[in-house]
Formats: structure tokens, sequence, C-alpha cells
């Protein structure tokens, strides 16, 4: 699968290691490197590096406690290091009427922005967003984030300043998470709609509160909502064909087995969910769990493009106690980091639970979004809208679902609607049972042109030199540009001149099939009829066979339409 067009900066942050800091009873504060891997421009790989603030750490504990269940490990704050601009940044929160989690979730997102882009990191992306407007197109920013403790943040709220969109939000960017560990991307098959393989696991791991039949039901509810994802409902003809097949609580062996007989270009999980040190655990069934590490494998064997799990942590890393009683996250041990360290081009989990109705919300409008041959990020940023509005800002819902792509990968699940091969629509004569009567375009030599001003109306006679244009599928295009059917090489004949096309007997009304000139000339079109040539302009008018026509001016070539039989 071919790099994206659209230009991309991908960012990574790495703890720097310091000399005695694993054995120190209490961790000093952490340094971190922040530099670009790729940048749309050749002076854009900068870097620079920053100290994990005690502002920081305070914004990020306050905001747990309001909206996270299970709070997490803070990163070591600074011990006698001096990082005067972030502990002295205070974001401006509006009327002191705003609600405590109105602040909290603007001030973590106002406080993340200038730790990653203050600096030279700023100019890079400065640039780099240039470049992107320079070539009317969005920028993709890609975030690599390498110290297990920052992943939990939701980096997806961060902002400029305040009134500004979310960078996840802003429709002139493509945001999402990444990892340059990777195995190579190995999709190689295409699809012409958006086939689903949902499966349906264990909601409750108890088993007390889920019954088959409600299973069953959530199933055809989200089925339902998958499959309708192909109707497009703005404004567009297009139909993406969509088909859903359901999986309820398979055994390993089983989930396995419909990968690999199936032609799956997404993978849906819904059910219970919990981060584990090999890339969490999914409850297939009562006492039946599936690794990350395991799905992965047959996950890129079977060509999967984007895995979405609707259960909770599926982006969290696994939690531990180390010796000391701290508790600290695993490395590479979240379920989509594992995905995408094994080569899964785009996996979409959320950062912590959900809710049933706003997974709902959620499944409902980027579905769609996919449907319109939107590619996964843009998709995913128009669902956290539909979030964001249906929920509000101040509310979890719109940070909760993370996006990891493959470096490789360009987010596209469906070929753009212009690339792709024009097709036979379904009221086309052939479809219906009408066969198109085989018609030529023939040109006629100095002599046979005479004897036409001569013999006005009588069929011209055959030549030996004549040039001869079929009329292929029902239509024929006539101009001065090379990828006309007719290139006619004359100054007075318009770059898309004219068509020849035959109109169904459902339109005429006479039922018969007939071909119609229609001209979209600057100068119009000649056509000899039994008073005389007659002038065409930005007009329809049908063709009987044997009519002489001429293209522009009544110097041009002449030229005869003929009917076979």
């Amino acid at each position: 699968m071919s790099r994206s067009e659209i230009p991309c900066l991908s960012i990574a942050i790495a703890p720097l290691s310091s000399v005695g800091a694993q054995s120190a009873p209490t961790p000093k504060a952490k340094h971190y490197a922040i530099w670009v891997l790729q940048a749309p421009y050749p002076g854009g790989y900068l870097h620079h590096d920053r100290i994990w603030s005690e502002a920081l750490s305070q914004t990020w504990q306050g905001w747990q406690q309001m909206f996270s269940l299970f709070p997490h490990p803070l990163p070591p704050e600074p011990q006698g290091y001096g990082d005067g601009e972030q502990s002295s940044f205070e974001p401006s929160l509006g009327s002191q009427t705003t609600s405590l989690s109105a602040r909290l979730m603007q001030q973590l997102g106002l406080s993340l922005w200038p730790w990653l882009f203050n600096g030279p990191i700023q100019s890079s992306f400065a640039q780099s967003q240039g470049i992107a407007q320079g070539r009317n197109q969005p920028l993709r920013l890609r975030l690599d984030i390498r110290d297990p403790d920052l992943i939990a943040l939701p980096w997806e709220i961060m902002q400029p300043r305040a009134g500004k969109p979310a960078i996840s939000l802003d429709a002139q960017l493509r945001f999402s998470r990444t990892s340059t560990d990777v195995e190579p991307l190995c999709i190689t098959k295409t699809n012409k709609g958006l086939n689903v393989l949902l499966v349906l696991g264990e909601n409750d791991p108890t088993g007390a509160q889920t019954t088959p039949l409600q299973l069953e039901a959530e199933a055809r509810t989200l089925a339902e909502i998958l499959e309708h994802s192909g109707q497009i409902g703005s404004g567009s003809n297009d139909t993406v064909p969509s088909q859903v097949d359901i999986s309820i609580q398979p055994t390993p062996a089983e989930l396995i087995k419909r990968l690999e007989s199936g032609n799956y270009n997404i993978f849906f999980y819904a059910g219970h969910g919990m981060p584990a040190p090999d890339g969490g655990q999914l409850s297939l069934r009562p006492d039946t769990t599936l690794s990350g590490t395991e799905l992965a494998q047959v996950l890129v064997n079977c060509q999967v493009t984007l895995a979405v799990f609707n259960s909770c942590w599926g982006a969290q890393p696994f939690m531990r106690q180390n010796p000391q009683g701290n508790l600290s996250f695993l490395s590479r041990s979240s379920l989509a980091q594992v995905l995408i360290h094994h080569g899964v081009p785009a996996v979409l989990a959320m950062r912590d639970q959900i809710a049933d109705e706003e997974s709902l919300s959620f499944i409902r409008a980027f579905a769609r979004a996919l449907g319109e041959r939107m590619s996964v990020d843009r998709a995913l940023a128009l669902a956290r809208q539909q979030l964001l509005t249906l929920y509000k800002f101040n509310q979890p819902a719109w940070t909760l679902p993370v996006l990891y792509m493959h470096p490789e990968f360009d987010g596209r699940l469906l070929e753009p609607l212009e690339s792709l091969l024009t097709e036979l629509p379904e009221n086309s004569p052939t479809r219906q049972g009408f066969s198109i009567p085989i018609a030529y375009l023939r040109q006629l030599d100095g002599l046979q042109a005479e004897g036409v001003a001569q013999g006005a109306f009588q069929k011209a006679p055959q030549g030996a030199n004549n040039k001869v244009w079929s009329i292929r599928g029902g239509r024929l295009s006539v101009g001065r540009r090379l990828e006309n059917d007719v290139a006619i090489a004359e100054r007075w004949v318009s770059g898309n001149h004219a068509e020849i096309f035959c109109r169904d007997p459902s339109a005429t009304g006479n039922g018969t099939p007939t071909y119609f000139l229609r001209d979209f000339s600057r100068y119009g079109t000649l056509i000899l009829g039994s008073s005389g040539w007659q002038k065409v302009h930005h007009q329809e008018v049908s063709l009987e066979s044997g009519t002489l026509i001429k293209f522009g001016s009544s110097q041009g070539q002449t030229l005869e339409f003929t009917i076979e039989g």
C-alpha cells in the first residue's frame, strides 16, 4: 500500500535516561526528548527536550480524579529542576461560572500543547501546516509516544489556545498515534466495500448480566448500523456495498476459521476487555480469553485493514507494581500497540470505559463516515465531533477513542470515488435488456465532401481511406483534446465540443433506443438536414442514420453518422 500524498508530520516522545535514575529510592524528574521523525520538507527534522513539570502533574491528577474511574500513576515530578515556562503557565479558563469539569478539560488540553510544541517543534509544525495549506490539503499529524507513563494521557484533547479546536477535531489536521517499531505493512488486496466481521464476546466476565438473547439483540443492532454505513445521505448517489457477518462468543479456533474463510477488511469486537502484559485480554466467552498477541497473528495473516474494539481499556497499557511498591506501566502492552507492532494497518480502541449509549452513537457516526469513503483518521474526527455534540465538551466521551495507524498506512479503506473505474449503471439499456444499436462516425474525404455539397441529402459513397470511429457503450465524445474518442485538430473545434449518445426507450417514449447529439462548444455544430446545414449550439438533437455533421465551422471536415443495419 503506497504512502498517502497528504503531507505528514510525525513526532516522537521518549524519556532521556540518566545515571542512577533506576536505583534512586525517589525517582528524579524525567527529561523527555521530542523530535520529528517525518516531515514534508527537509528542514523540518528538528528536536527539543523537555522536563515534565509539577504543574502538568497536578493538572493531570485533577483531570483523572474528575474523569477516570481508575487514576493512573503520574510521571515523576521535578526535584530541583527549573522549568519556569511550564510552572508559570496558567491557561485562560473563561468565566468563573464555567463548570469545574469544563475548566479541567480545557486546562489539560492547553497545558499539553505548549509542552509538546514549544521551541523548534513549533516551527516544524507551522511550516508543515503551511505546506499542507499551500497544496489545499490537510496535514497528517502522528504522535509516537515511547514512554508508557505518557500513553495514558489524552493527547487527543491538546489545543493551542482557548477557542481553537482540539488537535483531534481540527478539520485541517488528521491526528493519530503511531509507532515506528513495527513489522512491514503487507496489505495486498483491495475491497470494493466494507466487509465486516462482527464478534460479540462476553460483556460481563461473571456471566450474571448478559444472556444469549441480549447478545443476539445487540448483534442485530450493531449489524444494522454497520450495514447501513454505505447508504450515503449527504447528497451523493454513491453507494458503498457493506456486508456484516456475525460471530457470537466464538472459541479461538472458531474465530480464526471465520477470519480465514472470509475476505474482511474490518474486524469489529464488542465485549469485555482488560489490560494485560501480552496486549490485553478479550473475553470471548466464559473462561475463554484471547490476548492481543494471539489475535495479531491471525489479523495480519488475513490482511484485515482496520481493527475496532468497542471494549474498555483497549488503548491502555498494563499497570504493574515494582519491588519498591510503585505502580508503573509496562511498555508495549496495550492491545492497540501490540496489533500495530505486528503490522495491522489501523487499530481503534478506547482509552477508558465507555457507556453503551455513547458507544452506539460513536459507531453510527464512524461507520457512516467510512461509508462515504473517508480515510480512517478523518472518519474518527467526525465521529469524535458527534460525541462532543451529543455528550458535551466537559464530558470524557469524545476523548475516549484512540487511533493507532501504521506509519506506512495512508488511512484508506476504500478507493476514493474519483479513482474508480466507471461502471455500467442499473438503468442502462444493456442492464434493462435493451440492446444498443451499433453506430459509427465516418470521416469523408474531399471528393465525398464535394459530392455531398452538390447532392444535398443523398448518402455519401463509401471511400477506401475513410477514418471510422465506432460508438461503443452508447457514447462518443468529440473535441480537440486528445482524451476525446474523436480528436479533431481544427482551431474552431472546442476542447470538449460535443457528444453522441444513445438514450434508452424509457426516456425517448418511442419504444426504440435513439441516438442524440449534444453540443457543448463555443461555435456550435452543423448538421445537414432537408433544408441545408443547420447550426446546433448548446442544444440536443436526435440523429438519424446517414446524418452529415461538421464541428465548429462550415470549413471543417465532414463526418457521417451511421447506424448499422
